[in-house]
This record gives C-alpha cells, structure tokens and sequence, in this order.
C-alpha cells in the first residue's frame, strides 16, 4: 500500500508545483500553453518511443490487452450513448467526454502504481501501447476533423499519421517488434528528454488550476460527473467482471487489470483538450476528481484483491 502512496505523492507534489508556478505568475499568462505545446509536440511523442521500444513484447501482447480494451470500450459506448444520443453533444465534445471516461493515466501514475504496487511497470505497457497505437490516432482523426472542418475522414486520419505523438508510438513499437537493442549512444539522450514529459504535463495541468474551481461551469458540469462516474466506478467494475467471466483471467492477471482500469483519467486528455480547444473544462475537471476520487478505489481494490 505504501507503493501506492509513493505514486500519488510523486504526482501530487508536480501539480502543486505548477499550481504555485501559476499563482505566483512566474511564466506569464502564456506559461501554460508553451508547456503544453512542448509536452505534445517534443517530450510526450519521444516518452512514447523510449517506454514502448524498451517494453517486452510478450507483455505488450499479453492476455491483458484484450480485457483492459473491453472495458475501455464498454465506458466509451456508455457516455457517447449519453452524450451524443441524450444530451446532443457535439463530436468533438463527445469524444472528449469519452476519453475522460476510459482512458486512464498509464504512464505518470500507471507506471508508479504498477511498479509499487502490482510490483513491475512493466504492466502497465499492455494500456500505453493500447491507447497510443490504437486509440491515439483515431482521438486525433476526429479533433483534427472537428477543429479543422474536413469533413473527408480519411484526409483527417492522414494528416493523425503525421503526429508527433502517434509517430513516436509507432516507431518504438517497431523497435521492440525487431528486437533491436537501441546504443546507448541514442537511448540515454532520448531517455534524459523523454524523463521531462510527465512532470512537464503535470506542471502545465497544476497551473491550469490556479484560480479556478471544479464543477464551477454549469454547462459542463453533467458532463464532468457522468465521466468521473464511468473512470472511478464503473470502469474497474467492468474490468472485473469482463476480466473474470469473460476472459477467464487468473486472479493475478484479474487484480492487474482491475487495478489498471482504476487509474484516474489520463492528463494526455488535458493536453488534448489544450491543444485543440475542445472540451477544456471537461478534461481538466475530470483529471483533478479521478486522480483524487480513484485513491480510495485502488486501495479497495488492493484490499479485495489480495495486493
């Protein structure tokens, strides 16, 4: 339990430092902005790289994958139904929502929780080549469609193929698929840069939050809570009950991929939100209540499970 801890005070210690960076001003008004351009630009397509060149194959491949996606797309189907069908949302804010139901932070906090917790990080490569490889380009099709106004979905799903973010997942999946041992020489300056994306994200999401509240919005706040319902609740429940009669996992593999779907909403969803201007308040609200609403449901989860 104490691995778990260890995770969250590494995460919460970033936010307040981009919390204090922004109330007292230090990097202007358009701090936050530059930093989040960096981070999906620069720093996140490089983490992408070096995390998924250095992982195992048989990992990435592993009898998790399917199971985590199921549940994934279970949350996803639940608010865009809701979203698109009951509220009348845009596609933009829809997809949006939907990411900040099902797509869970794997890497600043799932690979701390995994290594603390489930005892190997390795475990939490199986989502980050899920929602990278997979879900990535197709998040990016849409918002590029939507922000741009092309209405020819296969230009817009081109155009995702010229991402930084999706080009560096792509090329370090290649690289573990070859099983090329990357020299030294180029994986420790590309490892050095790729250690400043989560702290860079985590800081830029911290400043966001100075001078705002949650829930403060009532035009997204529906929103806000049905999302921060589907990640902390609904998403772990659906892991469980997919990982255990559906896909027959032992009681291990079950607790992985429980505890994997109980991680808070990804902070890439903020810096998609930032980047696109869609969904902003949403994103940012449901990243901050997940990261603190998922706390007590990962030491539930813990304790039910025998972690």
């Amino acid at each position: 339990m104490s691995g778990a801890l260890t995770g969250f005070a590494v995460v919460g210690v970033a936010i307040l430092t981009g919390y204090i960076v922004g109330r007292v001003g230090l990097l202007g008004d358009n701090g936050g902005p530059v930093l989040a351009r960096l981070a999906f630009f620069v720093l996140n397509p490089i983490l992408m790289f070096v995390v998924l060149s250095d992982a195992d194959v048989g990992m990435l491949f592993s009898s998790l994958l399917p199971a985590s996606a199921a549940a994934a797309g279970v949350v996803f189907l639940i608010y865009g139904i809701i979203a698109k069908l009951v509220w009348r949302r845009r596609w933009g804010d829809t997809v949006m929502g939907a990411l900040s139901s099902g797509q869970v932070n794997a890497n600043n906090i799932g690979i701390p929780i995994s290594t603390y917790l489930l005892g190997n990080a390795a475990y939490a490569a199986p989502i980050i080549l899920l929602q990278q490889v997979a879900l990535t380009p197709i998040t990016l099709a849409v918002l590029d469609a939507v922000s741009s106004g092309e209405t020819r979905w296969w230009r817009a799903l081109v155009r995702v193929f010229r991402n930084p973010m999706v080009i560096g997942s792509l090329l370090g999946l290649a690289v573990a698929l070859s099983g090329i041992d990357l020299p030294p020489l180029l994986y420790e300056p590309l490892s050095l840069v790729a250690g400043a994306a989560v702290p860079v994200i985590l800081i830029s999401f911290g400043m966001s939050l100075h001078g705002q509240r949650v829930l403060t919005e009532i035009g997204s706040r529906r929103d806000v809570l049905v999302a921060t319902g589907l990640k902390t609740l609904a998403m772990p429940l659906a892991a469980y009950l997919l990982a255990r009669f559906a896909f027959g996992l032992d009681d291990h593999a079950l607790a992985v991929v429980v505890v994997l779907a109980a991680l808070p909403t990804a902070q890439n969803v903020f810096n998609y939100a930032q980047r696109y201007g869609i969904g902003y308040v949403l994103a940012r609200d449901t990243v901050f209540l997940t990261t603190v609403g998922c706390v007590p449901v990962l030491f539930a989860a813990a304790l039910l499970l025998g972690l």
